[in-house]
């Protein structure tokens, strides 16, 4: 048996370093194992993802989606905006290539309001208008700028973010994601919108007000 000295075990506890800082990680969708695998939207069983659609069946209009190019109905809900997501379940050629895009329209003072994507990181640009847009570390601190057309942001994997529409007129942003459903966490729902919904004791503790305010809250969303 051979034994190593402590000056060994010191190398080989760096060279297991250097390789398991050099492994590939992926902080998104896996890859592909195929050329494209569109998604069988009507499979009768689930996987993580979707299941492909028969080649035999694939046509070319698989590969092509325009539902970015129509502007959404920002009257659809209080906050003044409406995301027109371009991710697999509305354009399934997606499916498996870890990316997808929406389009974000903007009423006049229109939020898309504090929220979170726990599959993907963010990055947009400012098609029309002016945006202020800004998310939170997760120390609590607030980065913000406001952009106008032509400008990018970038959102890290599950911060707290939103955009507000700050000019005078409508605004459109157009955002992709690495991730093929990268979800969305919208905190104001997610918290006095659920069912069964929260209970008032929690939200109560939580905000540090009375249960006039929850529901009142609630109230606005249905609840």
């Amino acid at each position: 048996m051979v034994s190593l000295s402590s000056s060994g075990y010191y190398l080989l506890f760096c060279l297991l370093g250097l390789l398991l800082t050099h492994l590939p990680f992926h902080s998104a969708d896996p890859d592909p194992l195929q050329d494209f695998c569109v998604a069988n939207l009507n499979a009768t069983f689930s996987i993580n993802g979707y299941p492909c659609k028969s080649v035999s069946e694939t046509t070319s209009e698989d590969f092509f989606f325009s539902g970015l190019s129509k502007e959404g109905d920002t009257n659809s809900n209080p906050f003044g905006f409406i995301v027109t997501a371009g991710n697999v379940k509305t354009f399934p050629g997606l499916n498996t290539l870890g990316l997808s895009m929406n389009r974000v329209d903007y009423a006049p003072g229109g939020l898309n309001p504090p929220h979170s994507h726990p599959r993907a990181t963010e990055t947009g640009v400012v098609i029309k208008g002016k945006l202020l847009v800004g998310f939170i570390t997760t120390d609590n601190v607030f980065y913000s700028k406001v952009l106008t057309v032509g400008e990018m942001f970038v959102i890290p994997r599950g911060l707290v973010h939103f955009q507000r529409n700050v000019g005078e007129g409508k605004a459109m942003s157009i955002t992709a994601f690495n991730s093929q459903l990268p979800g969305a966490v919208v905190i104001p729902t997610n918290l006095f919108a659920t069912t069964p919904p929260i209970p008032n004791q929690v939200l109560t503790k939580a905000f540090q007000v009375g249960d006039d305010v929850v529901n009142s809250i609630k109230s606005k969303f249905g609840g």
